[in-house]
C-alpha cells in the first residue's frame, strides 16, 4: 500500500479527547499535496498517526453547516 502524504494546514478546533489522548479535530488537511480540504478525524497526540475520517470541500462544509443549523438539540 502506498504511503499517503499529509500535511495539517489549519487547526480549526478539538471537538473531544479519548481517554487515551487521541484528539478528535476539526482541520484543513492536504492530502497527498492536494489543495486543503476540511477534515474531521481522530489523531494521536502526536499527530503522527489517525483514525478513520471524513474530508469535506469548501461547498459540503457549508451544506453540512446548514444542515447542522436546523436541527433542535
Amino acid at each position: 500500500m502506498a504511503e499517503v502524504k499529509y500535511e495539517i494546514t489549519k487547526n480549526l478546533g478539538v471537538l473531544s479527547e479519548n481517554a487515551k489522548g487521541w484528539i478528535k479535530e476539526l482541520n484543513l488537511v492536504s492530502w497527498n499535496d492536494r489543495a486543503p480540504k476540511y477534515d474531521i478525524r481522530e489523531w494521536s497526540p502526536e499527530h503522527d498517526r489517525m483514525g478513520k475520517g471524513i474530508t469535506l470541500t469548501q461547498e459540503e462544509l457549508a451544506e453540512l453547516k446548514s444542515l447542522l443549523n436546523n436541527i433542535d438539540l
